[in-house]
């Protein structure tokens, strides 16, 4: 059938593409994702997209000022857009937190000190009192003027969120056991002081306080209402997310999860909801609160405390999911990431931001792009509380703990825009080439500076050139000369004023790696008196898939043919075997030669070869030690001048052609058995052995020594045999061979 000039055409493409992808290396590089490569800490005004790119995104600044309380717990606004409170941990305390955003302090006051170690949750009611929830001893709190004259310690360990579901009603999510109450706050407010538990389910009514609903997991941790007047709650160890009656009951489960935790609930006008969920076997106040802070509310409880939380780790194990459930659909999972919890989710139009840790991550999910974000990180490591601070949703106030403080989320356009890589690794020291970019969206070249340091050490800090800028010539490329390391990083800084969404694709950084000699991995000689004929190379196929095309090179099919080659008996012919390797993939030649002992000159047996191997003949060269050795020599691509060149001292060649001596040898009868013993001597080489031969057809051959080990050029041989076998034999012939196979014969009679 005859080929088309279009197909043709085609299979001279892949072909060249194919010699192409197996040519001759000389540079290599390395692929940035932008998502995978740049820190949330090392991000101002950008953003990573988990497509690899770098987008537009917030500043954040960490508020300074003195650290309001160790432990930071939840945020409530006030009437004031710059105050706001505090619960705290582990003095109890509820604390009123004055913004200045043109400094970047802030400032606070103790508005109140409660009898319990942590304030999980405060709520402002709409009288201005504030209505808290404690642990670990479970009290439900009014504060009023700055004190408290309402308390009630509910039959649970914690109280963790707290629900206003109109003027009058408030719903409390408690833990150990994990119920939500309803709370009457009317009644409430009247019900005065108790300090002491109350377990009588008449006394909590009496007292404004109604069972609203249980769960069979230990917490609740979460309530948020639903459009259609259901309460969503989301449970602690277990995770799971359950949906109550407007008039409470038994729950609904909508999501059922193992070894979680439901950290926030994000429900929306339309129905639909979301919902964080981090997977760990520690708790959301295991990871915030530092030893130095559980050890002191131990302490300060009059109740027997729970263990304190052991050493924190240095980076976080488990796993956080963000999830969607439609008003009428099935669950969706929209991102996850490991090594990173989240604890609050909020939403600026078509983008869901979400605060955690433990780098002190804000992460965000793009809805209309269904693709995750990483913002700019905290010095802190986590992030566990998120309100917005203006209603035009361009700045956000974040809760820091570990370190404790404040920060603000800045999306106001005019921020200078700066990303800065972690350490990239070249794999070797290397001479750094172009960057290149895929693709600048919205952003001109001079609109982008470039600044590169390098390292030869891991260090993060020692060691580390001084920032050099890179500079482009309009071919796409930024370049800088003379730039040598092993590691990396890279600044990149915009410096345009453009407003529109820019993106920055991914990136290659190009290197020349450092020229490293070859090296021999193995040498051998094979026995003398052998051939090889190589197998022959296989033949390309005429069709290649794509996976061939793209798949590394493998080991070298000359070294290949030659072993699976076939072996023939050739009297006099040598074989020598090597394997060289080039560290970085160099193209080289070879020059295999010798030198007899004495003599100056090398004779070249192979010059210049690819091949792996040298095959040559020995009847013409003398007796005698010959020295060898391994010539490599690089070849293109790199400039002459960069091309290595190295010699390998290898094994030793004895060439032997002459029969080994026979000192004594002697056939003897003893008893019923005939003792064979053969000493021999040969000038060069290890001896073999023996074979015999009897007149009678009996043959045998003897290769163990009379001393066990066969070591020497000089050896005894000893054959017994019983004189049974030996019937009608009178006489035998004895042979002596050497390592090369030479040999010598002699007759012996008994």
């Amino acid at each position: 059938m005859p080929v088309s000039r279009r197909a043709l055409l085609l299979f001279v493409s892949l072909a060249g593409l194919a010699g192409a992808l197996r040519g001759d290396p000389l540079s290599k590089k390395i692929e940035l994702d932008f998502f995978r490569d740049v820190p949330s800490r090392n991000l101002k005004a950008l953003a990573t997209r988990s497509d690899g790119r770098l987008v537009a995104g917030p500043t954040l600044h960490d508020l300074g000022g003195t650290a309001p309380a160790d432990l930071l717990w939840c945020l409530e606004p006030t009437p004031n857009p710059n105050t706001w409170l505090l619960g705290t941990g582990p003095d109890g305390r509820i604390l009123e937190i004055t913004l200045d955003l043109t400094a970047r302090t802030q400032t606070s006051r103790e508005v109140v000190k409660l009898d319990d170690p942590q304030v999980f949750t405060v709520k402002r009611l709409a009288d201005g009192a504030l209505l808290a929830g404690t642990s670990p001893k479970g009290g439900l709190v009014i504060v009023r003027d700055g004190k408290v004259t309402t308390r009630v310690a509910l039959p649970v360990d914690s109280i963790f969120d707290i629900l206003l579901v109109d003027a009058t009603t408030a719903l409390v999510a408690t833990g150990n056991p994990g119920r939500i109450y309803r709370i009457d706050l009317t009644a409430f407010a009247a019900a005065g002081v108790h300090f002491e538990k109350t377990t009588n389910p008449a006394l909590l009514t009496e007292r404004g306080i109604t069972l609203f609903g249980e769960i069979r997991d230990r917490n609740v941790r979460r309530l948020a209402a639903l459009a259609d007047g259901r309460i969503a709650a989301g449970s602690a160890p277990k995770g799971n997310l359950y949906t109550f009656a407007r008039e409470g009951g038994a729950p609904v489960i909508l999501q059922e999860s193992r070894d979680a935790e439901v950290t926030d609930l994000l429900p929306q006008p339309n129905g639909d909801l979301f919902a964080t969920f981090v997977f760990s076997a520690t708790s959301n106040e295991s990871r915030i609160t530092p030893p130095a802070s559980a050890a002191k509310n131990a302490r300060e409880s009059k109740d027997e405390p729970p263990p304190p939380p052991p050493a924190q780790a240095e980076r976080f194990g488990g796993r956080s999911t963000l999830m969607f459930f439609p008003a009428r659909g099935f669950p969706e999972t929209l991102m996850s990431r490991a090594n990173t919890a989240f604890y609050r989710v909020l939403r600026r139009g078509d983008v869901l931001l979400l605060a955690g840790g433990e780098q002190g991550e804000v992460a965000a999910y793009d809805l209309k792009a269904r693709l995750p974000l990483t913002f700019a990180g905290s010095v802190s490591s986590q992030l566990n509380g998120f309100a917005p601070l203006a209603a035009n949703g361009d700045t956000f106030l974040l809760l820091r703990n570990n370190a404790p403080g404040l920060a603000v989320l800045d999306f106001a356009p005019g921020a200078a825009r700066e990303a800065e890589t972690r350490r990239l690794d070249l794999g070797t020291a290397a001479q750094i080439g172009a960057l290149r970019f895929n693709r600048l969206r919205h952003l001109a070249d001079t609109d982008l500076a470039i600044d590169i340091r390098t390292s030869f050490g891991t260090d993060e800090v020692e060691g580390w050139s001084p920032w050099t800028p890179l500079t482009t010539a309009g071919d796409g490329g930024w370049r800088a000369d003379h730039l040598r390391g092993r590691y990396a990083k890279l600044r990149l800084r915009v410096t345009g004023t453009t407003t529109a969404p820019l993106e920055i694709d991914r990136g290659t950084l190009f290197d020349l790696p450092q020229n490293r000699r070859p090296q021999l991995v193995e040498y051998r000689l094979l026995s003398p008196g052998f051939a090889v004929i190589p197998a022959p190379e296989p033949v390309p196929p005429v069709v290649a898939t794509v996976s061939q095309l793209l798949q590394a090179p493998k080991d070298d099919e000359r070294r290949r043919g030659m072993l699976n080659g076939q072996v023939f008996l050739s009297p006099g012919t040598q074989v020598a075997l090597w394997n060289i390797t080039d560290p970085d993939g160099d193209p080289f030649v070879v020059t295999y030669s010798i030198r007899r002992d004495g003599d100056t000159a090398w004779t070249d047996l192979v010059n210049g070869t690819k091949d792996q191997y040298a095959q040559f003949d020995t009847k013409s060269l003398a007796d005698g030690v010959y020295f060898t050795r391994l010539v490599v020599q690089e070849v293109g691509p790199r400039p002459v001048a960069d091309r290595l060149t190295h010699t390998f001292e290898t094994d030793d060649l004895v060439v032997d052609h002459t029969a080994p001596e026979i000192r004594e040898a002697t056939a003897r009868r003893n008893g019923d058995t005939l003792v064979v013993t053969v000493r021999g001597r040969d000038a060069l080489s290890l001896l073999d052995g023996i074979e015999v031969v009897f007149n009678n057809g009996v043959r045998e051959s003897v290769e163990q020594p009379a001393d066990g080990i066969r070591d020497g050029r000089e050896e005894t041989f000893i054959l017994e045999l019983p004189l049974a076998r030996l019937a009608n034999a009178t006489s035998l012939e004895v042979t002596l061979q050497d390592a090369p196979g030479n040999s010598v014969s002699r007759r012996l009679t008994w």
